[in-house]
């Protein structure tokens, strides 16, 4: 979305001076008083002109003795010379008529934690108001009864006398100046047009509103305040603060104070922020400490693992537009070709034997996410297993369902497979965990290459806040090969789901460079080599 240009700021002395010069077209006995609000009235939303201006006017005013009111249907110029007015002479700006798709009886602004009126004539009853300043012109149109009636020219200004109030209305206006980009999305599509008329002019009365009242405005790419380091910032200053958001992206009011509270209160993710994609990709070392057979992660330890992944980093850093943050997928649970003792033919690491890695991990920056092959035992019961681990910020989870047996099977006589119920279980529970314990969202890996291992996988539910659930290709071979696998696996994917590639360094032939990893279509949120 392209924001609007801001309205000039405040006037200097001498054009204020000019702004009230037409009092004596205006004659009055007392000026009109103005005063601003002085408490935080909750979060609002909107994304049509006619809320908006609502809902900034509630949370910047608590009187106003005259007020701007624009006819439905003002032209963008009008609006835009109107806002000005509102913002030089400290004016709340209103606009009659019903808000977009709504029933006038039914249009109260989106908001949490206020009771913001719905229609123009409930909040000038609530302001006090007495005059209503109008496009000159527009005198004797069909505006509210019981008012006094004032047409001004923007160009011409003939105010009446204002008592302007003290101080300033704790209050501030969100704006995304991203919309719905391209790369916001899972699959690198787009989810919007970019700057519909509608949610220009709201972004213009709003401001107005916000910036009239001594308020404040900020940007907050992409509508959601935990994406990032720089959103998070924004996130702890509003506390205490009347929040309006414009634009769809910031949906549902409860919703955005749910994630304003989450960024200002939770750890960050390395990188920054709290959710774990878009703001960020991750490229990992794959494999089991202390056991070189399962993958390059486990042919060192800790420190040159670290060291190895920080390089990984670097090497695809100048083929992204995000930060690229190293990673480690460490192997809990390992498939074995014998029962042990619980009879499940997994054998499952101890969490303290984990806990070196996961914990120096963290100290350095780097994102763990702890593998499952389960064997006979389901997912979930796995996963509890690791809960203490799982409740570090920076650690997540992979199932691996080419290791889900089902009784009376053996490991390489057959490719595993999980049922999409199993999958949400497990999500379920996870995303429970990162509720209760106020952590940043997780990556939640599904690794996959055949149909077969994820049954239903149409029912997979990723709607989860609290995770980023990411489908794992695991096709190996020729790049032929590898991109057939990666192709085939995204036909009928579950909406809200990332992708992530693997490179194998002995299997693929030949293994694909950073750069030819990242002209991969979609791009890979995750990568890891195995």
């Amino acid at each position: 979305m392209r924001l609007p240009p801001k309205p000039a700021a405040v006037l200097a002395s001498a054009a204020a001076a000019a702004l009230l010069a037409g009092v004596a077209a205006c004659q009055q006995d007392t000026a009109l008083r103005v005063e601003f609000a002085q408490e935080p009235r909750g979060v609002m939303t909107a994304d049509d002109p006619v809320r908006a201006a609502l809902a900034a006017s509630y949370a910047g005013f608590d009187l106003a003795e005259a007020a701007l009111l624009l006819p439905a249907g003002a032209s963008g110029e009008q609006t835009v010379e109107f806002a000005r007015v509102a913002e030089e002479a400290r004016l709340p700006l209103l606009i009659d008529g019903a808000p977009d798709g709504d029933a006038a009886e039914d249009s109260h602004p989106d908001d949490a934690g206020s009771t913001a009126p719905g229609t123009a004539a409930e909040e000038l009853e609530r302001l006090g108001t007495t005059t209503l300043i109008v496009p000159e012109g527009t005198e004797d149109g069909a505006w509210p009864g019981g008012f006094e009636i004032v047409g001004v020219d923007p160009a011409d200004l003939a105010l009446p006398v204002l008592d302007i109030g003290p101080g300033s209305a704790p209050v501030h206006l969100l704006l995304d100046p991203l919309g719905a980009p391209a790369a916001d999305q899972p699959d690198g599509s787009a989810s919007g047009t970019e700057g519909e008329n509608g949610e220009a002019v709201a972004v213009t009365v709003a401001r107005a509103n916000v910036l009239a009242a001594g308020g404040q405005d900020a940007e907050l790419p992409g509508g959601d305040p935990r994406r990032d380091g720089g959103t998070v910032a924004t996130a702890k200053e509003l506390e205490d603060r009347s929040v309006v958001a414009i634009g769809p992206s910031f949906g549902a009011p409860e919703q955005l104070q749910n994630r304003l509270t989450t960024a200002a209160t939770v750890p960050e993710l390395p990188g920054g922020g709290q959710l774990a994609f878009p703001s960020r990709r991750m490229v990992a070392a794959y494999g089991s400490p202390g056991v070189p057979s399962l993958g390059v992660l486990g042919e060192q330890d800790v420190d040159e693992a670290i060291a190895l992944v920080q390089d990984y980093a670097r090497d695809y850093q100048q083929y992204s537009d995000e930060p690229v943050v190293p990673a480690f997928e460490i192997i809990a649970t390992v498939a074995s070709a014998v029962a042990g003792p619980d009879g499940n033919y997994s054998t499952e690491i101890d969490p303290e034997t984990l806990r070196p890695w996961v914990d120096a991990a963290g100290e350095a920056g780097v994102y763990v996410v702890l593998d499952l092959q389960p064997g006979t035992t389901d997912f979930r019961t796995q996963a509890m297993l690791y809960e203490d681990l799982l409740r570090e910020p920076h650690v997540g989870l992979a199932l691996d369902p080419e290791w889900r047996l089902e009784d009376g099977q053996r490991h390489m006589e057959q490719i595993g497979s999980v049922s999409a119920e199993e999958i949400n279980q497990t999500a379920d529970w996870l995303a429970n965990l990162v509720r209760e314990h106020e952590l940043p969202q997780k990556v939640f890996i599904l690794h996959q290459f055949t149909l077969s291992m994820i049954t239903e996988r149409q029912d997979v539910d990723a709607s989860h806040e609290e995770l980023a659930v990411t489908l794992h290709a695991d096709g190996n071979g020729s790049p032929g090969a590898k991109m057939e696998t990666w192709n085939r696996l995204q036909e009928d994917l579950p909406d809200g789901i990332w992708m992530a590639w693997k490179n194998f360094i002995d299997e693929d032939d030949p293994t694909f460079t950073p750069e030819q990893t990242y002209e991969v279509e979609p791009r890979p949120w995750f990568v890891s080599y195995q």
